[in-house]
């Protein structure tokens, strides 16, 4: 039986960690997918790139936009690069993307509000919370079905579980699943899955067999020029 490559990274509007005036989203983009991982799952891409994303990877793309932009993308891109420390990077609004290698055919993707209590433009006018999302996406590899679900919950530990709980909720048919993203709770487990690994950044399994991983990127491995990228560590892990 063959296996999968999959990662999952939060690419933090393609800024550095600590926040310098440029941005490397393109440069993480093909970082994280140079190598021919068959999925990647990526959290706060700019709705500027995502047009882009094919042409970057040669991969396959899914998007489910999360945040809505407020100006253009030409625009946002534009003024976002002008000085990434002081433009906040919602200007361009984010989405949670999957990007899928030869080897992985994808279908039908559906999408669910983990927090349907919180309006779209919250997080502008009351500078309140954001809108939360789980991008599930149907796949095949090898001739087995499976779903890939990615999420991006909120940055609030005490509402990111119950948001988690929704998640698994939402593709709790699923024979086989893949669910990854950024948590925002630290090492949390959900029942019929994999175990977490320490910290927020995971990908858990059902119906699967990890065969190595889940495991963080060290960090010299995200260091460009000096500069570390996201203020994240791309997960990855080996999956039969």
């Amino acid at each position: 039986m063959s296996s999968l490559l999959v990662r999952t990274w939060n690419v933090y509007h393609g800024r550095t960690h600590p926040v310098s005036r440029q941005t490397h989203l393109r440069r993480m983009v093909e970082l994280v997918t140079a190598d021919g991982p068959d999925l990647v799952a990526l959290q706060e891409v700019p709705l500027w790139a995502l047009g882009k994303l094919d042409d970057w990877t040669g991969m396959a793309v899914r998007w489910a936009v999360t945040v809505p932009a407020i100006l253009l993308a030409p625009l946002a891109r534009l003024v976002t690069d002008l000085d990434a420390r002081r433009v906040r990077s919602l200007l361009s609004g984010q989405a949670n993307v999957l990007l899928a290698g030869p080897r992985i055919e994808l279908g039908e993707q559906r999408l669910l509000l983990l927090n349907p209590d919180v309006s779209k433009w919250e997080w502008l006018f009351r500078r309140g919370p954001q809108q939360r999302f789980v991008q599930a996406v149907d796949a095949t590899a090898y001739g087995r079905a499976f779903v890939i679900a990615n999420v991006h919950t909120t940055n609030r530990p005490e509402r990111a579980v119950g948001e988690l709980e929704h998640a698994a909720a939402f593709v709790a048919d699923a024979k086989r699943c893949i669910l990854c993203g950024d948590f925002n709770v630290r090492r949390h487990a959900i029942a019929g899955y994999s175990e977490p690994i320490d910290g927020i950044d995971q990908i858990l399994v059902r119906g699967l067999e990890l065969e190595g991983g889940p495991e963080p990127w060290p960090v010299e491995r995200r260091r460009i020029d000096g500069q570390v990228l996201s203020d994240h560590a791309p997960v990855e892990a080996v999956i039969r």
